[in-house]
């Protein structure tokens, strides 16, 4: 039987894995830009997955996640931290008002949001139109929140626990079934619908944010990130979804997941795509990039601070 086109190489025999010399790569946003973030306040950038470059957060604390909207890049963090920047190389700490943890961000309708721990009794939402200026909304939640999405006039972030709550601008939030309880890292929207996985290595859909479907992965594997992006192979749509011992799922339609052998066990945390490239970032620095379906090719990262997310600007 046919297998869904793959973004990464199935079989162990036919992986390539090559290390590359670091060097330095001063382009920044005249063209588009990947950016991985993590442990120790670590930004890396690079203009083509291969070649990445050290960039000085002014950070020492965890940056937990990225995202880059309305010409800004924002990074959040431990201790209530956010970065900005406009260009990946120069970045500026901004006032969160809030010491708690912060996991997830998204942008739509105009806004950023970001959601987070949950230590001072709620989970946390913040909210702000340019990344600088700051306002904590109420989430109605007990629990961490750990992501954020948007997609179809809605704004998804899920939970510990496996709640999901849903909002259509950001400040009011509405509570939704999901059906687990195992928490929810990573999520995306894509082809009209949002795929959120588990650390269980459930993988649900929904195409509004309100019902929810549970789908079978093919990995009891904790699942941290998932992407949207293209199949290398003939340029259809794919999600990408990666996780624990190096775990990765892939789906044409985020219904049916077909389980890749990647040949690696490293703990992987983020994935993205872009530029005909997928990226993959994990634990001890370790940065993978495919261009093509045979070939995973391993990147120098210069860090050994596990990576936890990364995103491409076009």
């Amino acid at each position: 039987m046919k297998k869904i086109l793959h973004v990464i190489l199935i079989s162990l025999f036919s992986l390539t894995v090559i290390s590359c010399a670091e060097q330095d790569d001063s382009t920044t946003t005249s063209s588009g830009l990947f950016i991985a973030v993590g442990q120790e306040g670590v930004i890396l950038t690079s203009s083509d997955g291969a070649i990445w470059t050290s960039r000085t957060s002014g950070s020492s604390g965890v940056i937990w996640n990225i995202y880059y909207e309305n010409s800004t890049f924002v990074g959040v963090g431990a201790s209530g931290t956010i970065l900005t920047s406009s260009d990946g190389t120069t970045w500026t700490s901004r006032t969160s008002g809030t010491t708690e943890a912060l996991f997830g961000i998204t942008y739509g309708n105009g806004t950023f949001v970001v959601v987070g721990d949950n230590d001072s009794g709620s989970g946390t939402i913040l909210t702000s139109s340019d990344g600088i200026t700051w306002i904590s909304r109420t989430s109605g939640t007990t629990n961490d929140l750990w992501d954020v999405n948007y997609g179809n006039n809605t704004f998804v972030a899920s939970d510990s626990t496996g709640g999901i709550i849903t909002s259509s601008d950001g400040i009011t939030w509405t509570s939704r079934t999901s059906g687990i309880t195992s928490g929810l890292w990573g999520g995306a929207y894509g082809n009209s619908k949002f795929v959120v996985s588990s650390q269980e290595g459930e993988i649900l859909t929904s195409s509004g944010g309100t019902t929810w479907t549970s789908r079978n992965s093919g990995t009891s594997s904790a699942l941290n990130d998932v992407a949207f992006g293209k199949s290398l192979n003939d340029g259809t749509n794919l999600f990408a979804a990666v996780g624990v011992d190096g775990a990765v799922s892939t789906s044409s339609d985020g219904t049916s997941w077909t389980t890749e052998n990647i040949g690696i066990t490293i703990n992987l945390f983020g994935v993205t795509y872009g530029n005909s490239i997928w990226v993959i970032v994990g634990a001890e620095g370790y940065i993978f990039s495919t261009e093509d379906e045979d070939t995973l090719t391993s990147r120098t990262s210069g860090t050994t601070a596990h990576l936890n997310r990364v995103i491409y600007k076009e």
